[in-house]
């Protein structure tokens, strides 16, 4: 895709979720852009980057440790939003600022020895992936274990990890599924907060291309486009 498109693409993307934003009664600049740059290559990102956008998500290690290390200077913020395999952890300092799919005990305690042994003092901030539609296919906790799991997460006390929120995949082709799984992650979201008081605990990852507006409307902080912005995927991922 040529610069021009990209840029098109992304200024179309952020006036609609400011029109969104609007319409809802929210504040535009509460909800951020991320750009799902799976699969892209690195000259798209690049031209993404000097249309003036900032946070981008990636699906796998690999493909992202082909660009992330070329664009250190370029001040962006990169968000690990597939599943993570948690022998993979090792590789998240230094190159993630988020990780929006932690499902798992064993991954939150990899994820937190990483950030210990990394050369950088930093913390990541991560967001707990929900099933909300308790579909098959889908990782992530279910809802009735999201509330136990932060009880054993916080005991644990894992240094340099920020738990920021939840996330959560839509119902693909039906918006009355998606309304009703973001709605829900939303009535969660409040749930924790009353339960633990978590005063960071305030981010709501839901929402792509297909269904972003709606996520917009039900509390989402976080929406994740790639397709809207760079266009349809010729290549699949892989890894």
């Amino acid at each position: 895709m040529s610069d021009i498109d990209i840029r098109n693409n992304l200024a179309a993307v952020k006036r609609h979720i400011h029109d969104c934003a609007v319409r809802s009664g929210r504040v535009p600049d509460e909800i951020t852009l991320v750009a799902v740059s799976k699969t892209r290559s690195l000259d798209e990102v690049r031209m993404a980057i000097d249309a003036g956008q900032i946070d981008f998500g990636e699906n796998t290690v690999q493909d992202a440790l082909s660009k992330i290390p070329e664009l250190k200077g370029s001040h962006s913020q990169w968000h690990f939003i597939g599943h993570l395999q948690s022998k993979k952890a090792r590789q998240i300092p230094g190159n993630f600022h988020w990780v929006h799919s932690v499902d798992s005990l064993k991954l939150a305690q990899k994820l937190s020895s990483a950030m210990l042994n990394a050369e950088e003092d930093t913390s990541i901030n991560c967001l707990l992936q929900v099933n909300v539609s308790a579909e098959p296919s889908k990782s992530g906790l279910n809802t009735t274990g999201v509330v136990p799991f932060i009880d054993e997460l916080l005991q644990l006390q894992l240094p340099r990890i920020k738990w920021r929120g939840l996330m959560t995949i839509g119902v693909q082709g039906d918006d009355a599924s998606s309304r009703a799984a973001f709605s829900g992650l939303r009535s969660l979201l409040d749930q924790c907060q009353r339960e633990f008081g978590l005063e960071e605990f305030d981010q709501l990852s839901m929402g792509m291309s297909n269904d972003y507006p709606i996520a917009i409307e039900e509390g989402s902080t976080m929406v994740r486009i790639g397709t809207a912005i760079f266009g349809e995927r010729n290549i699949k991922c892989t890894g």
